[in-house]
This record gives C-alpha cells, structure tokens and sequence, in this order.
C-alpha cells in the first residue's frame, strides 16, 4: 500500500481548513457595534453651543439647580394593593436653547441626562405630591425597584446610559409653543409634539411643559416582577420646568 497517498489526503484537508478559516470573517456583535457609533458619534453640547455663542447668538445654559426634571410611573392595576407610583428626578443634566436673531422660529434646545443619575423616590418631593404618592417606601424598597429599573431587564442603564431630547421645529409665539422634538432612549430615537410655557425672553429663559411616553415605543418592557403581580404601566409621565442663564 502506498503511504504517501494517506498523507497527501491529509495535508490536503488541512490546508482546506487553513484557507477557510482565514478567508471567514469574524462575527460581528451589531448592537454592540452599533451602540459605541452612537456614542462615538454624540454631540459635545457645550462644544457647540459655545461655539454659537460665539458668533454672537444667544445661548442660554439650563440651570439643574434652579430647575426640575420630573417624571411619574404608576402602578399597574393589579399593583394597587401592593406596588406603589414612583417618582423619579433629574438633579443632573446638560440642556441648552438658542435663541437666534431671526426669533423663535428658528430657536432650538437640547436636554440630556444620564439614567444612572436619576433619583429615585425622594420622600420630600413625594409628601409634596401627596395622593397616591405620598406612600414612604423604605431604603430596601427603593434600592430594589432602582436595580430593577435600570437593570438588563428594563432600561438597560449600562448599555443605554443616555436621555436625550433635542428639538427639530418650533412654532408659536410667547409665551406658548409647540415644538417637534426627537427622543433617544434605549438607542431608539423617536419623533413627538410636545406643548412649551415660556417667560422672560428675550433676557431670561423659563419653559415649562409635560409630555407622555410609551416605553413600548423605545423597545422597553415596562417593569414587572412576581410573575406581574407588581407592575408599572407602559405610559410615564415627563414633566420639566428649566430656567436658563
């Protein structure tokens, strides 16, 4: 028997498998990919508003601390025995508005927040409330529904860290307006209408305004555990007051 031809055969079939395995492309982690564009791709608010402001338009910086961020998530129905509304806040964000010499019909704003950074439950903003909210949670409650939240199975905080609200269109005249405005959250971004209040412009800047979103819209399954016998429901309420300087 000729044993040359075994090993032929054999060195054959390795370089077969040498050849394709180099000629393979690697497998690509598309969100994952996706998610670092995004981020890599994210505008330097303050980069580029200061760069308006030099070039002589009118910036005003939103003021977290003279302003509020609010936004409500209630209980589902079969929660109402059991779970409670919870209220979460926004101590710390980046936001602008451009106010440009034609007037506001071509002004423009961004806000963003980190969803890490939100506080959750504060007592004295929920005995303010009162209601339905004024209900005292506990540490362990409230460290319980955080995680739950912002974990790998509801508002993926690690992977989505951002809120992002920037406007497209603006049309009113002071003090009410209607602007168009995209929200990212989750990486889905989504298009809305939403009603502003706004005082003091031309030299000082006071908007206020409320919107509702349906987490189901950004691909988020809204909060739920004990096989659903606590719930939050799809719909949360934003509600903001921002003063500018």
């Amino acid at each position: 028997m000729n044993s040359e031809k075994p090993l032929c055969v054999l060195l054959g079939l390795a370089a077969c498998v040498f050849i394709l395995s180099c000629s393979t492309a690697p497998v690509r982690n598309a969100a994952f990919e996706d998610t670092n564009r995004r981020n890599e791709e994210r505008t330097d608010l303050k980069a580029s508003y200061a760069q308006l402001r030099g070039a002589g338009e009118k910036v005003f910086a939103l003021d977290p601390e003279r302003s509020e961020v609010r936004i409500y998530a209630f209980r589902g129905v079969r929660s109402a025995k059991a779970g409670h509304n919870h209220l979460l806040s926004a101590p710390e964000f980046v936001g602008y508005f451009h106010l440009p010499h034609e007037g506001t019909s071509k002004a423009g704003f961004d806000l963003e927040f980190r969803l890490d950074q939100l506080e959750l439950d504060n007592p004295a903003y929920r005995s303010r409330l009162g209601g339905a909210f004024a209900s005292e949670l506990t540490k362990d409650d409230i460290d319980s529904t955080r995680a739950h939240m912002l974990g790998s199975e509801d508002l993926q905080a690690d992977q989505f860290p951002f809120v992002r609200i920037h406007s497209l269109q603006i049309v009113g005249e002071p003090p009410k307006f209607a602007a168009k405005v995209r929200v990212e959250l989750h990486g889905r971004n989504r298009e809305m209408w939403i009603p502003l209040n706004v005082a003091g412009l031309p030299l000082q800047l006071a908007v206020s305004g409320s919107f509702v979103l349906l987490q189901t819209d950004f691909d988020l399954r809204p909060f739920s555990v004990m096989g659903g016998l606590l719930t939050i429901e799809d719909e949360v309420l934003v509600e903001f007051r921002l003063v500018g300087n």
